[in-house]
């Protein structure tokens, strides 16, 4: 058997597309450029249908961006999914087909051709997650999956609603929809988005190998609900203070549970999720380009955060808990610097990436005259994610030896260091880059010099609030340790819920069960089996059967 490695291929075709699309996306800025683009599909009588694509510079951009991180992620998976497996292809075209449906949704105005590619993101990422066919990835897959069913339904039902202003091209009539379609809309985003109360699959879906877990959770699945609704904005009604509030108690809580969590993988997608609120608070705030802006840089040195933590894993024989870690820098010196660059870029520290996008929005957020409340919720986010982070860099490289780093870890010049090592390029400059070239309408704003150090200084006590957590005896109960790291038992809310539904639904069955049971797909399969059945017998017992029916036949002549 013949087997053809693409990988390579596809790495070399996506980086090409992505410088592609960079050019076209600074030209677009530059010009102030947009473009739609209708392909006819087929005209039925005097009904034309078109397929319509739009570009400007935010969604040219955006693809830019995914493309690049996905052919780093192709790139990864040569050694990290390795080429000589029977499956390996299987990984390589799932991958594709996430990255073609992530495309189809950035570069349609239609809400049909969005929901093409919103349906795809949720199919394929419940394949992905459960690559590695165990118990855990099932159901993990199945969260996953049935989480963002939820989200289609919104979408669904604002597709019908839409259609009686008559076209489903949104981007036109944004000012003239009902305030209800916005509010499904906004919902269907938080499934996707893993807004609260539909965070449980986001910490769930790690079950997916690390390069995957890289692209959904830097720069695709959970990304989908923030760009949708950059795309959907109106500021009527989008200054919504419930929606805000919300989205700040999502960014609060995930970064109170990275701080007690200790799979490195679930610290990662639970910063991530922190990162989603912060991103979502500011688009209610009515800061569509800061978001943008954030989503951005925050998709570059997330998916260097995970492709780093991948190493750690690959070369410690498969253990992701920091516990069993310790003093990986001394054997892994190149990872651990671009780990460590990725984790204080997340931070914020100033003149990296992270810094350019979160100083920028904090400063702009100590304008829109909060309540002292939500002023100390945002700079509480601020200093849990430095809390958090340097919890991490104290339980994986300043730690003592575990004794099972001793035996497994070396580090050899692969794929793999490329890829982090362009990344790590990606997310210092990125933050910088784009402050220069995104037209922000920027405005001149004087803030006393406590409160322009303030961002600072509190992700300063935060790292240090971090290293001396680790230090800290166990003072409360274990409860409330439980109750942190499992997601503030939203888990097993889900599973409650499922259950009444469940029960409700049996209880209903009689009811529902009588004309649809008989002449739908139910009673269709009952008579389709029935009649198989009779043909089987019919062609096992064919002599008998034809001499039989060849005598009546005889009889019936004479």
């Amino acid at each position: 058997m013949v087997k053809i490695n693409f990988y390579f291929y596809w790495f070399l075709i996506m980086l090409v597309i992505s410088l592609i699309f960079m050019y076209f996306g600074l030209v677009y800025i530059y010009f102030n450029y947009s473009m739609l683009l209708e392909f006819k599909l087929f005209s039925f009588n005097s009904v034309p249908v078109y397929y319509v694509v739009i570009m400007d510079w935010i969604s040219l951009i955006f693809c830019s961006v995914v493309l690049l991180i996905s052919s780093m992620v192709i790139l990864y998976s040569i050694n990290y999914i390795g080429i000589n497996s029977y499956s390996c292809n299987r990984f390589l075209f799932l991958v594709n087909l996430f990255i073609l449906s992530m495309m189809l949704m950035i570069l349609s105005p239609n809400l049909i051709s969005i929901m093409l590619g919103w349906d795809g993101l949720g199919l394929v990422s419940y394949c992905l997650v459960i690559y590695y066919s165990s118990v855990k990835s099932y159901l993990a897959g199945l969260i996953t999956c049935l989480t963002n069913r939820l989200g289609d339904i919104g979408l669904l039902v604002s597709i019908c609603w839409i259609m009686s202003y008559g076209s489903w091209h949104f981007l036109y009539y944004k000012d003239m929809y009902n305030n209800y379609i916005f509010y499904l809309i906004i919902i269907s985003c938080f499934t996707k988005s893993a807004q609260i109360p539909f965070s449980c699959w986001l910490p769930a879906a790690m079950a997916a190998p690390t390069p995957v877990s890289s692209l959904v959770h830097s720069s695709t699945l959970v990304t989908a609900g923030v760009y949708l609704l950059i795309r959907f904005y109106n500021v009527l009604n989008f200054n919504n203070y419930y929606f805000l509030f919300v989205s700040m108690m999502t960014m609060i809580f995930s970064s109170l549970c990275a701080s007690y969590e200790f799979d490195l993988k679930k610290i990662i997608a639970l910063s991530t999720l922190s990162q989603l609120g912060l991103m979502m608070s500011f688009l209610f705030f009515g800061m569509v380009d800061l978001s943008f802006f954030h989503l951005l840089t925050h998709a570059m040195f997330k998916s260097l955060l995970f492709l780093c933590a991948g190493i750690f894993i690959y070369y410690m024989n498969d253990n992701q808990d920091i516990r069993m870690m310790g003093s990986v820098c001394i054997y892994m010196p190149f990872t651990t610097s671009c780990f460590n660059i990725s984790s204080i870029t997340l931070c914020g520290i100033p003149f990296l990436s992270g810094f350019y996008s979160k100083d920028f929005m904090m400063e702009n957020m100590s304008f829109m005259g909060l309540n002292f409340f939500a002023f100390l919720l945002f700079y509480l986010s601020l200093g849990l994610t430095a809390c958090y982070s340097s919890r991490l860099f104290y339980y994986s490289m300043i730690c003592n030896y575990k004794f099972l780093t001793y035996n497994f870890m070396h580090e050899d010049y692969s794929l793999m260091k490329v890829s982090i090592f362009t990344l790590t390029l990606f997310s210092i400059f990125t933050g910088g880059v784009l402050m220069w070239i995104i037209n922000f309408d920027l405005l001149y704003i004087v803030l006393p010099l406590k409160i322009k150090l303030m961002s600072l200084l509190i992700v300063m006590l935060g790292i240090w609030f971090g290293l001396e957590l680790s230090n800290f005896n166990y003072l409360f109960n274990l409860k409330y340790y439980l109750f942190n790291s499992y997601m503030w038992f939203m888990y097993g809310y889900s599973f409650f819920a499922y259950k009444y539904i469940f029960s409700y639904a049996l209880v209903n069955n009689n009811q529902s069960s009588f004309w649809g049971e008989y002449y739908g797909g139910y009673g269709l399969s009952f008579y389709l089996l029935k009649f198989s059945n009779i043909i089987q017998y019919y062609s096992n017992n064919n002599m008998k059967i034809f001499l039989v029916s060849f005598l009546l036949w005889f009889i019936y002549f004479i």
